[in-house]
């Protein structure tokens, strides 16, 4: 039913930093690629970070590059986004998901809203 469950988001100011979570149910996710996306209201979702399988090959795009991490442990069934200099641009809900051609039902998400 529930594949992916995110966790971690809250309201920081500028410049703080959040670690986002994401718990997947299904074993074989382990032997997967996960990407974060994120989305704002009226607009797409996007991937913003993935991680291969074994954690070793990781890509961002190019508005989070350098300030957020992704990185995954398979032994909890969980990937993280460490999210540092935060940026107003970065108040969206954050999702996590398989790779666009093969992904699965949405979680509910986790907001990050970041205001001073």
């Amino acid at each position: 039913q529930v594949h992916f469950t995110e966790s971690g988001g809250g309201l920081v100011p500028p410049g703080g930093s959040l670690r986002l979570s994401c718990v997947f149910s299904e074993l074989l996710y382990r032997g997967y690629p996960i990407h974060w996306y994120r989305q704002v209201p009226g607009n797409q979702r996007h991937s913003i970070a993935s991680i291969t399988a074994d954690g070793l090959t990781r890509t961002y795009d190019d508005s989070v590059k350098g300030r957020f991490t992704i990185s995954r442990d398979n032994a909890k069934n969980t990937v993280y986004l460490q999210m540092n200099s935060l940026k107003a641009e970065d108040t969206a809900v954050y999702y996590c998901n398989l790779d666009p051609r093969v992904q699965e039902a949405w979680g509910q998400g986790t907001q990050v809203s970041v205001s001073s």
